[in-house]
């Protein structure tokens, strides 16, 4: 069972419990993960659960009637539930508090009903009823009652089938059988009740000698035995799905009446067979059980050619009473497993997997009785064929031809062109799916492998390629399930191959995945630089002000100028600018399914103005069938890995120019240089962490997950594989990049933040200088109109520079007075060492109870000369004595 299985079920049954409050489903989940048993209940064990139900309940016979008619319809994990619902019965604790929620459940039914329920108008007990008021208020009750308890009639099952087949195969309506092949009952075949056919005076049997009286009843045998009232014998009314009974002439001789007796069950299995083929005939109930029908309607004519034969005898007046049954013997077998199988498939409204299920547990059970299990082997051999034939096609040609819905794998509509544009769209989980119900017990442990198959082989034919399977074989039922396991494999095998093939040789999978980590994962450095050049002044925009187009040409740009040109899929990438920033984006995808969803999902997007480096990101066009790979929810995922890296690349080129202006200033002599020491300090410690994280996140992170992807997709073996190792290298690479904790995400961005306002801040500050400019005004290297500049002009440039530089250090110095640079300086230096540090013992934390091993290797980066080391064991120490129990004195 997968775990979004298991989540629903869970879901479902606190919702149905009533259960609010504590952690959810999570919790549960956990453990049912964890205790997980392999049992497999056997039929010793679900008879023995049975028992200890019965045993506890306090009506046992209406809990093994209930259990008895489950299994006649042969209901899917019945043991199972037994044997869970037998466990429950030892945990006196789970039933106490059941008890009490029943309780709570029927209180608030109660309530519901009086409120809201069925309501009769029935006149005060004063007054009196008029017979109006009588007759209307009969026919409310009538109509309740027969609304809960009577049985549906067979028009009205045949038209809900209809209109569900119908809808399903739109513009293909299912045909329909004329009117009059249901209004005249005398073609069913079956006895006709309340029509008296015949006109000859009935002599009292009781009147007549024995002997008279066994011709009589034998020729009344005859007719009854093929469905005709005879004189003395006559079929009674049905009343459900209740077997067919007789009434006999009392005035019958008890010997003669004893022998009829044992052979009237004949004649009620024959009824019960003849309705089931008339009923199961109609095109709505499907080819298995129009196959089933037929198969039984040929065992059918046999026993016709017997009674006729027996006819003959009689007419020679050779068939006694006691002959008959005699010859009756082998029918009666064989009519009463075909009865008892009829009413199986009529109980449990078996249709296509579900009667083949059916028909294979029966003559499993049928084992030790060679002749029974050899006709229904007949049987499900001949229910079998339609079933198969739909099987083949969709494991040797990939095509789905199943007008009833009998198949076990359904078909859904849904668009491909979406996986493009729905990070929600689950084309290739829900464009073909499984039926439970539909599956038969025969064919349960391939159905995954039968799913797949038809998928991998249907994906090829929606590309324009017309396949069939070189191994392909009719598939024969047989109770030896490894024939089907070998033809399924051989088709599986052939299937994986072909689609694989496709994607990686001839649609350049692992090439194109190999484009997206040369862009997304910022792997081709110079075009990046180009790039970040071109778009700089674009980029510092609000994200409303930025033109598209625009940055889609100096994109091209960008592309053509750097080695990025070689690539044979770069005119794929496209410029997206996202509606929220990362970290929003990220909380939103991380707060699924948590209490803080609403509160996220609600927040007004608009309320801060985006800058187009926030928004700015990539988007990449992937065409069908590289999209069941890279679908919109990988390309979100690569979209997240790359802001971030964007973003950290982004506050290093920041800081770098940080440098740059730094630099210039530097050679000026300031009287105060003691602030300025610290923030060139500050910035060194920023670059180096900023750039540190990035070595990180690049080359122990990405570097060697990818590595381990390209080994993996050499080794897979169906596309399933691929699918599941590039989810795992996308997820890992957000894992250990701190992207999927909210806890770290949040420190680290508000570590950049602080690291974008530090430089922001500096280079205010030296604008606010204007070395360069002043500087520039008085250089007359480059001379005059006049000619080079001489000795004397060259003096006196110098002289100006000198006095220039002194007045400026004297400016910087009383900026530095006045602005109380020192100060912010501090703050900075102050608030992003306490972020740091927030971070780092984070870090500790979880490599170390989460086992997070490869987040240690930032620690060690950031704290190589062991400047934090102290400070960190500090806090630790101070976790350690929060967590620690106060100890009594002694």
């Amino acid at each position: 069972m997968s775990e979004f299985r298991i989540h629903h079920d869970v879901n479902e049954l606190l919702s149905l419990l009533r259960v609010h409050g504590g952690d959810g489903a999570e919790v549960y989940i956990d453990l049912l993960q964890k205790n997980r048993t392999p049992y497999v209940t056997t039929t010793v064990s679900a008879h023995s659960a049975k028992v200890k139900i019965a045993e506890f309940s306090r009506t046992p016979e209406d809990f093994l009637k209930k259990y008895d008619e489950l299994k006649s319809k042969n209901t899917r994990h019945l043991d199972s539930l037994v044997y869970l619902l037998s466990k429950l019965t030892e945990d006196k604790e789970t039933l106490q508090y059941l008890q009490q929620n029943a309780k709570e459940r029927a209180e608030l039914a109660a309530t519901a009903a009086t409120n809201g329920g069925t309501s009769f108008s029935v006149p005060s007990s004063t007054s009196k009823i008029s017979l109006q008021e009588l007759e209307e208020l009969r026919k409310q009750l009538g109509s309740v009652a027969a609304g809960s308890s009577a049985q549906q009639p067979l028009e009205l099952t045949r038209k809900i089938l209809r209109d569900k087949q119908n809808k399903k195969n739109f513009g293909q309506p299912i045909p329909v059988f004329p009117s009059w092949v249901y209004e005249r009952p005398a073609l069913i075949g079956d006895f006709l009740i309340g029509t008296s056919l015949s006109t000859d005076t009935t002599v009292p049997i009781g009147t007549l000698p024995l002997a008279s009286q066994e011709s009589m009843i034998v020729e009344d045998l005859l007719y009854v035995l093929i469905g005709v009232d005879g004189r003395y014998i006559t079929a009674q009314a049905l009343v459900g799905r209740q077997n067919r009974a007789f009434s006999v002439d009392p005035n019958l001789d008890l010997s003669i009446k004893e022998l009829v007796t044992r052979i009237l069950p004949v004649a009620a299995s024959y009824s019960a067979v003849t309705r089931f083929i008339e009923e199961k005939s109609s095109f709505e109930y499907g080819q298995v059980n129009h196959a089933l029908a037929a198969a039984m309607r040929t065992l059918i004519k046999e026993y016709m050619i017997l009674i006729t034969q027996l006819e003959h005898l009689q007419r020679q007046g050779l068939l006694s009473l006691q002959k008959l049954w005699f010859y009756i013997q082998p029918t009666m077998r064989t009519l009463e497993i075909l009865a008892s199988l009829a009413t199986s498939v009529d109980k449990g409204e078996c249709m296509g997997g579900s009667t083949l299920s059916l028909l294979h547990d029966k003559t499993f059970n049928y084992t030790g009785d060679s002749q029974a299990q050899e006709l229904c082997l007949y049987l499900t051999k001949a229910a079998s064929v339609p079933y198969f034939e739909i099987l083949e096609k969709w494991i040797y040609r990939g095509i789905i031809n199943d007008p009833y819905s009998e198949f076990m794998v359904e078909e859904h509509e849904l668009q491909k062109e979406k996986i493009q544009e729905d990070y929600n769209d689950k084309y290739w989980d829900q464009r073909y799916t499984v039926v439970q119900q539909q599956i038969p017990s025969f064919l349960q442990k391939m159905a995954d492998k039968i799913l797949s198959t038809g998928k991998y082989l249907n994906v090829v034919r929606e590309c324009g390629r017309d396949v069939t399977c070189p191994v392909a074989k009719e598939v024969i039922y047989t109770l030896k399930e490894r024939a089907y396991v070998e033809q399924i494999e051989k088709a599986y095998n052939y299937a994986s191959k072909v689609l694989l093939d496709f994607l990686m040789e001839e649609k350049e999978l692992v090439a194109h995945l190999r484009s997206i980590k040369h862009y997304f994962l910022m792997d081709q450095g110079d075009f990046f630089v180009h790039f970040m050049d071109l778009t700089e002044d674009e980029l510092k925009k609000p994200v409303d002000d930025i033109i598209t187009t625009r940055l889609e040409a100096l994109l091209e740009l960008a592309l053509r100028m750097s080695t990025a040109n070689t690539d044979p899929f770069k005119d794929d990438l496209k410029i997206d600018l996202m509606p929220h920033d990362l970290i929003t984006q990220l909380l939103r995808v991380l707060a699924i399914e948590t209490k803080q969803e609403k509160a996220i999902i609600s927040a007004d997007p608009t309320e801060l103005t985006l800058s187009g480096l926030e928004a700015f990101s990539f988007d990449y066009i992937v065409k069908w069938p590289l999209s069941l790979i890279i679908n919109r929810k990988a390309l979100t995922r690569y979209q997240m890995l790359f802001r971030h890296m964007f973003y950290c690349k982004h506050v290093e080129r920041q800081l770098c120019n940080v440098w740059i202006s730094n630099k210039t200033a530097k050679q000026f002599s300031l009287h105060s240089a003691k602030w300025f020491a610290g923030a060139f300090t500050l910035r060194q410690r920023m670059l180096n962490f900023v750039q540190n994280i990035q070595y990180y996140m690049m080359f122990e992170v990405m570097e060697p997950t990818w590595h381990i992807l390209e080994k993996n997709l050499k080794l897979a073996s169906n596309i399933d594989d691929v699918l599941s190792h590039h989810t795992s290298f996308l997820d890992n690479c957000l894992k250990d990049c701190m992207l999927t904790n909210p806890e770290l995400l949040k420190i680290f961005s508000k570590l950049m933040s602080v690291c974008v306002m530090f430089t922001n801040c500096m280079q205010r500050f030296t604008q606010s200088m204007k070395l360069d400019n002043e500087m520039d005004r008085l250089t007359l290297e480059h001379g005059t109109m006049l000619g080079p500049p001489t000795e004397e002009e060259r003096a006196e440039e110098t002289a100006k520079k000198k006095l220039t530089s002194k007045l400026l250090a004297e400016h910087a110095d009383s900026l530095h007075l006045t602005a109380g640079f020192e100060a912010t300086v501090n703050k900075f230096d102050s608030n992003f060492s306490t972020h740091l540090l927030d971070l780092l013992d984070k870090l500790s934390v979880y490599s170390t109870n989460d086992c997070e091993h490869s987040m240690l290797n930032i620690i060690y980066r950031l704290d190589f000369n062991g400047f934090y080391t102290e400070r960190l064991e500090h806090m630790s120490a101070e976790r350690s004595q929060k967590a620690a129990p106060l100890l009594p004195r002694l």
